[in-house]
């Protein structure tokens, strides 16, 4: 009996670590441009990042759609990986698998990343950018203000870089406006 209960305890272990271990290699793959990138949709923003300067440094370091949409800490991974299906689903459905149906669905899709990019202190951006770490002196004059403001406000990335991975994409008017 001993014995027996000693190998299911082997075996539960041995499924267990198999499972972490692809569970990791998982979340690891789907971190991955390539992964990213796979659905139609991602293409074309994948070709906005790529035209600007979080993409090409002087520095050769570059930040990927992980850096800016996923989270470090493990928690918040796990509830992004799960918010992030919802793109997928969109994309079998064919609500976002143009570009024209990307488009108009761009200001949604858009302000709700902002939205948790606002509630969480633009915490992606800041495994990168902080204040504490910024040389205001190594700014030009109107960064050096406007980031000592922010600072002092407790404004967070976002209040003033939308838009800086990808294109800004336009407010839609409001319908009552349309009817006057």
């Amino acid at each position: 009996m001993a014995g027996r209960s000693l190998l299911s305890f082997v075996l539960i272990l041995a499924l267990g670590v198999i499972f972490t271990a692809l569970f990791n290699v998982g979340l690891h793959a789907t971190n991955e441009v390539e992964f990213c990138t796979s659905c139609h949709s991602m293409k074309w923003n994948f070709e906005e990042l790529k035209e600007n300067s979080h993409w090409t440094t002087a520095s050769g370091v570059h930040a990927t759609c992980a850096d800016c949409h996923v989270p470090k800490s493990f928690f918040p991974k796990m509830a992004a990986k799960i918010m992030a299906a919802k793109d997928v689903y969109h994309e079998i459905l064919g609500t976002i698998n143009t570009k024209e149906k990307f488009e108009a669905h761009r200001w949604e899709m858009a302000s709700r990343v902002w939205k948790k990019m606002k509630d969480t202190n633009s915490r992606e951006c800041r495994s990168c950018h902080s204040f504490e770490h910024m040389d205001f002196s190594e700014q030009d004059k109107s960064a050096r203000k406007r980031h000592a403001r922010a600072e002092e406000q407790g404004q967070t990335c976002i209040d003033c870089h939308k838009g800086i991975a990808h294109e800004e994409p336009d407010e839609p008017e409001d319908e009552e406006e349309d009817e006057s």
